[in-house]
């Protein structure tokens, strides 16, 4: 294996500073959302995050709540790092978050100290670790004071149970906020996760603008939207697919005929750039220097290693570009 400083290479990942900091993810990260629940198949699991690590993919995203059910995709992670990675612990990034409803009661959901002291407790017993390399707050919380969020972020640093803490799903006001409240307590934020891709740019309405400015590091999560910006939906509803599985968040209506047509626009373009539809939104993500990284989810090694592939064509001509928002422009003048 090499690595090569300048380039920021290693064994041909790229890899990106997030903002300000000393850390470097690489620009495909693994993220475990879904696939790596209770009812995954647990080999092929282990195939899809051993085959990701052995591509340079050295940073895997969890959250307390991801699975399903609850917690069973950081026992799935636990189980893989115990079996695989521990000899490579200081090789990877491991985050987790907490934010949305866990557990019963006053004190499983939102953003309280008691909350997040709780929930990061209960994550590194699921995982057997001593302490995650990022802690999020998973998303706002409208009752709690920014102050006591922040402090429960700086507390875990404090406590050595997280090396950094990010946001995740803040505004570009409440992150902006949130950032100036952790700067005071003397803890930086390291990295803000939106949902962001070809055609949800909420995060180019100021948001980038203000991690930019104060340093912090860009992740994208559902860059693809969960599938559409694949060729996975083109020639119809594959019955292997996450819509096809009754999915609470992708259903068949989200496959509009303005949508598809401009997936069918997109491919024909990811061709001529000699790159799969999965490749070019990613690519076009990180076009910037802003994205710090892109978070997928793979059912299959073949679907990680496909978009691992986006890292090696991460530039557009600007007749590209032009011809992409001309494409998202007509889908979003149709519905």
């Amino acid at each position: 294996m090499s690595y090569t400083a300048n380039s920021g290479r290693y064994d041909g990942m790229t890899y990106r500073r997030s903002g300000k900091s000393g850390l470097k993810l690489p620009v495909v990260s693994l993220g475990f959302w879904h696939n790596f629940g209770e009812d995954a198949d647990f080999e092929v699991c282990t195939d899809i995050v051993t085959s990701a690590f052995d591509l340079g993919v050295t940073h895997f995203d969890l959250a307390n709540n991801y699975g399903p059910p609850h917690g069973s995709a950081e026992e799935t992670f636990g189980k893989i790092y115990k079996n695989n990675l521990v000899p490579y612990r200081d090789e990877i990034i491991i985050s987790t978050k907490a934010g949305y409803g866990m557990w019963e009661g006053p004190y499983g959901d939102f953003g309280s100290k008691k909350y997040l002291t709780s929930s990061l407790d209960q994550s590194l017993r699921r995982m057997g670790l001593e302490y995650v390399d990022i802690f999020y707050h998973h998303r706002p919380d409208p009752e709690t004071p920014v102050e006591e969020t922040m402090d429960a972020l700086a507390h875990a640093v404090r406590q050595g149970k997280a090396l950094y803490v990010g946001l995740s799903n803040y505004s570009a006001e409440q992150a902006e906020k949130a950032v100036e409240v952790l700067r005071s307590m003397g803890v930086r934020c390291l990295i803000h996760q939106h949902k962001y891709s070809m055609m949800t740019r909420t995060p180019e309405d100021g948001l980038l603008d203000v991690l930019e400015e104060n340093g912090v590091g860009a992740i994208a999560y559902s860059p693809l939207e969960q599938g559409i910006l694949t060729n996975k939906y083109i020639n119809g509803i594959p019955k292997d697919s996450r819509i096809a599985s009754s999915s609470i968040f992708l259903t068949e209506s989200s496959l509009t005929e303005a949508k598809m047509k401009a997936v069918t626009a997109l491919n024909e373009l990811a061709q001529s750039r000699n790159q799969t539809l999965a490749q070019l939104a990613l690519s076009w993500v990180l076009r910037e220097e802003r994205s710090t990284s892109v978070i997928i989810g793979a059912r299959t090694v073949a679907q990680m290693k496909d978009c691992v592939g986006a890292a090696d064509n991460l530039t557009f001509t600007s007749d590209e570009l032009s011809l992409i928002d001309g494409i998202l422009a007509s889908c979003r003048e149709s519905r």
